[in-house]
């Protein structure tokens, strides 16, 4: 059985940049495991104009403020940037952290960053395709690079669509991440199971992350039922301003008794 891991996902916006970075490292100091940002140019929530920063930037510099936990985007668009750039950026931000990034990567989905930054928004079903094939690239770029990457760089697939999403993440993903109610969460996990089984993958090479929204962060217990539906990997969301990641110090405890059995 997978220990229980915990990660934080500091979103890049309505905060200015020292913020950022001292949630971050406080992030590090209270024990978790995992810190995550997300790959947009314009704020998700709040004032639509708000202060943002860009992703891969942002993980550069948390790559040398960081010692311990591992660093990634939740999740990076596919359709931003050319998948053998990506990929290099990806090595290149794994050797500044010392082999601790994880690849999250998603189709992509906000209109608006592709309008403003001039990208073809398409339909969904052009983005997943282009996913599918992007993929292979990336992984085959990462094995060319000199040097390469410290580590098998984990590959995050983010996303619940049964047909096309799901599927990717079985063929692709070392990380499966999911949204929504428990019993939602546990539905896609079984489809995710199912996609496995017909790709021929096992599914337990596959480690799942479930999203804990705010109304349970002060609810341990949702966490008991999230790694009974099959996560072993809990996420949480904070936006800033400011950033307030005192009651983590509970999920820690939490964390290290579960995984002490």
């Amino acid at each position: 059985m997978r220990p229980i891991r915990l990660a934080v996902q500091i979103t890049p916006q309505h905060a200015d940049y020292p913020a950022l970075r001292r949630a971050s490292v406080e992030a590090e100091e209270i024990g978790l495991d995992i810190v995550y940002n997300y790959d947009h140019f314009f704020p998700l929530g709040g004032d639509p104009n708000g202060k943002h920063f860009e992703c891969w930037t942002m993980l550069a510099s948390l790559a040398e403020v960081t010692r311990r936990v591992e660093i990634g985007p939740l999740v990076t668009c596919n359709s931003y940037r050319n998948p053998n750039l990506l990929a290099d950026m990806v090595r290149t931000v794994d050797h500044i952290s010392g082999g601790r990034v994880i690849l999250g990567i998603g189709s992509g989905w906000f209109e608006r960053d592709y309008q403003e930054f001039g990208y073809p928004f398409g339909t969904a079903a052009d983005r997943l395709r282009h996913l599918a094939v992007n993929l292979p690239v990336i992984v085959t770029r990462l094995a060319k690079g000199n040097p390469p990457p410290q580590r098998r760089v984990p590959i995050l697939v983010g996303g619940g669509g049964e047909k096309v999403t799901l599927r990717i993440a079985a063929q692709h993903a070392d990380i499966w991440h999911g949204f929504g109610s428990v019993e939602e969460w546990r539905h896609k996990n079984g489809v995710l199971d199912s996609w496995c089984v017909r790709v021929g993958r096992d599914p337990g090479e596959i480690e799942r992350s479930g999203a804990v929204g705010r109304a349970h962060f002060s609810d341990p217990g949702h966490g008991d039922a999230l790694v009974k539906a099959g996560a072993s990997q809990l996420t949480f969301g904070l936006s800033g301003p400011t950033f307030d990641l005192a009651f983590l110090r509970e999920w820690v405890a939490w964390r290290d008794q579960r995984n002490r059995g």
